[in-house]
């Protein structure tokens, strides 16, 4: 498998010291809240990217954590290397400074590290609401930065200045190195510390999420766009999920918040379990909730190089999880370490293979023909009535979905249901994505009176 790399766009990365309002600008850029914003300092620690389009120029912002350049603390030292590497990367670094607070020693620390370090910078004067607190500004140039550009990324005054000064300072990208195709969007879910951001870190092949050993170290969702193998994908890694009743921090509930929404717009979701601590009530929580929201999934076994040899056969974990997670039972299991990069081939291929299928389409002859010598090999009476069926038409994919008239729709059992959904699947395929039935009442039936 050929390492991941970036998708090419002009890349604008945001830094500055913590509770500037890096987030809130990131935010505005890509026109929706997908960095947590509170005031409360270090909230952002990882590299969060995210495309802005200005007018017809396009452009990757990248947010990150609250940077102080002096600190020996370990998680603020990870969060300085996700600062490196975003300015590594960058086509233009945009240095958010708080107007309000003038200039401290930690933004002179920072403007002596961006001069070292190359690149280009436009300086960001945030926080300045009127017209009146412009004469402030001049205390900035004591950066040596150039001037400085006013902004309130809370009520977007001066946003589009600052997009037009940013356009002529990064070269213009063209269509010509965009993806010819559509990207598969993953989102990667797991109850807290299971490995997903050593399994991003793995593929991408850089230290792109941060990883440490405190549980919820990401907060936030993370949209890396990569290429493996020539095809491009967009993987989004989430904050930990923790059963409801156990969220008590307001940030933490924000982070599963954003959690369970990178699940509504990924094609493909990846439920990791950690090998070393088998499963635990809060996997099934979790594969739930992707289930619920329609996505095609792939369980992954991640750490698998840390069970023992011979301790426990792949079919043995994989009859346990068919066991503990029955609604799953359409879902692939790849087993993977992120540490040796062991099975993320495997992992790429059945991604491609289920997001393929959640995207299949039957025709409405075959589906009909298939579901009614499935009510023949198994026949039922609903209401003193045997169950007849008018057809079955596909109405939607992701996830594939199958309108059925019937005589009697809202009297046939959830057993019946599901037993149907087998026989499509026999069938059809869709492995590794729900399978959702709509029954409606056919033509020239009548409802019932009453229910039951």
């Amino acid at each position: 498998m050929s390492a991941g790399r970036p998708l090419l766009r002009p890349v604008l990365a945001i830094v500055g010291r913590p509770n500037v309002g890096k987030s809130t600008l990131f935010n505005k850029l890509i026109g929706r809240r997908q960095s947590l914003v509170r005031d409360v300092p270090g909230v952002t620690r990882d590299r969060l990217y995210g495309r802005l389009t200005f007018e017809r120029w396009q452009a990757t912002a990248v947010d990150t954590g609250g940077f102080d350049p002096l600190s020996t603390e370990p998680l603020i030292e990870a969060v300085r290397r996700q600062v490196d590497a975003a300015i590594a990367e960058a086509d233009l670094v945009l240095f958010v400074v708080d107007a309000r607070a003038g200039v401290t020693a930690l933004d002179l620390e920072i403007s002596a590290l961006l001069r070292r370090a190359g690149r280009p910078v436009l300086l960001v004067a945030n926080k300045v609401e009127s017209d009146a607190q412009t004469a402030a500004l001049a205390d900035l140039f004591q950066l040596g930065l150039g001037e400085p550009i006013p902004v309130s990324a809370e009520h977007g005054r001066g946003v589009a200045e600052l997009l037009e000064r940013a356009r002529d300072h990064v070269p213009r990208v063209t269509a010509a190195v965009m993806p010819a195709q559509s990207p598969v969007s993953i989102a990667i879910v797991e109850r807290p510390n299971a490995g997903k951001s050593s399994l991003v870190n793995a593929v991408v092949g850089d230290e792109r999420v941060l990883v440490h050993d405190a549980p919820g170290t990401t907060r936030d969702a993370v949209d890396t766009a990569i290429e493996v193998d020539g095809r491009p994908y967009v993987l989004v890694d989430t904050a930990g999920i923790r059963r409801k009743g156990r969220v008590t921090a307001a940030l933490e509930k924000l982070s599963v918040i954003m959690a369970l929404k990178s699940l509504e717009r990924c094609q493909v979701a990846l439920v990791v379990l950690d090998a070393t601590e088998g499963f635990a009530a809060q996997d099934a929580h979790i594969g739930g909730y992707a289930h619920e929201a329609g996505r095609a999934v792939v369980l992954v076994v991640n750490k698998w190089d840390l069970v023992p040899p011979g301790m426990v056969r792949k079919a043995e974990v994989v009859e346990q999880m068919r066991e503990r997670l029955p609604f799953l039972d359409y879902a692939p299991v790849c087993f993977t370490s992120a540490i040796s990069g062991e099975g993320l081939r495997e992992l790429f291929k059945t991604i491609d293979e289920v997001a393929r299928e959640a995207r299949h389409r039957v025709s409405t002859a075959e589906a009909t023909r298939v579901v009614r010598e499935a009510i023949e090999r198994r026949p039922i009476s609903v209401r003193g009535a045997p169950l007849t069926l008018h057809s079955a038409q596909q109405v939607a994919v992701e996830p594939p979905t199958f309108a059925l008239r019937v005589n009697h729709p809202d009297d046939v059992h959830f057993s019946y249901e599901r037993y149907l959904v087998k026989s499509l699947r026999r069938a059809f395929g869709f492995e590794g994505s729900p399978v959702r039935l709509a029954l409606r009442r056919a033509p020239g039936t009548r409802a019932r009176s009453a229910r039951r």
